[in-house]
């Protein structure tokens, strides 16, 4: 079979002229064409686009929500209401008496500070939705076209084997009225 230009491909396949093509589609007939394949890993491709704060927040989103940081958390806010209050209390040198007016002021920073961090790295995941959505369209569309494409081959021999069918029918029609 001839090699077909991804203008025949899109006429043929997709019904549509090239210029008519979105960029997905017309990257996935330039795969065709070329014999590429268009499946790669969307993580990996979002990977490489994360700059060095898109994975910063994406670690502190990680561990900020994770049952070891909630623990430890709650381990210092004890330790600390329990260092001020009882051990320091007793020898009048708590750094932070009740109420805990600087605790509050640190936990207030920390919520100001880990809020759009976390926002960060949900939309990075939005982002990388986005780019998974892209390419398994990609994929998809690569699929329905290369089925399309087996589906005209099988017609194409199915074709040829009735005509051959037909010629040695013919044949035997020939050979029968000699005889």
């Amino acid at each position: 079979m001839a090699k077909r230009t991804v203008e025949q491909l899109s006429e043929q396949l997709l019904h549509k002229p090239v210029g008519a093509l979105t960029p997905e589609e017309r990257g996935v007939l330039e795969a065709i064409v070329s014999r590429q394949i268009v499946a790669d890993d969307a993580g990996e491709l979002a990977a490489e686009r994360a700059s060095f704060g898109e994975r910063l927040s994406d670690r502190v989103a990680a561990i900020g929500g994770s049952w070891a940081f909630i623990i430890a958390f709650a381990l210092v806010l004890f330790a600390w209401m329990l260092i001020n209050s009882k051990i320091l209390g007793k020898f009048d040198a708590a750094f932070d008496p009740y109420p805990f007016i600087f605790l509050n002021l640190m936990l207030s920073t920390l919520a100001a500070i880990q809020a759009p961090i976390i926002m960060m790295s949900q939309n990075r995941a939005s982002n990388k939705d986005r780019i998974a959505a892209a390419h398994d369209y990609e994929v998809n569309l690569r699929a329905e076209i290369d089925i399309i494409r087996l589906h005209e081959k099988i017609d194409l021999l199915m074709l040829e084997k009735i005509a051959k069918l037909e010629a040695d029918l013919g044949a035997i029609k020939a050979a029968v009225q000699k005889a």
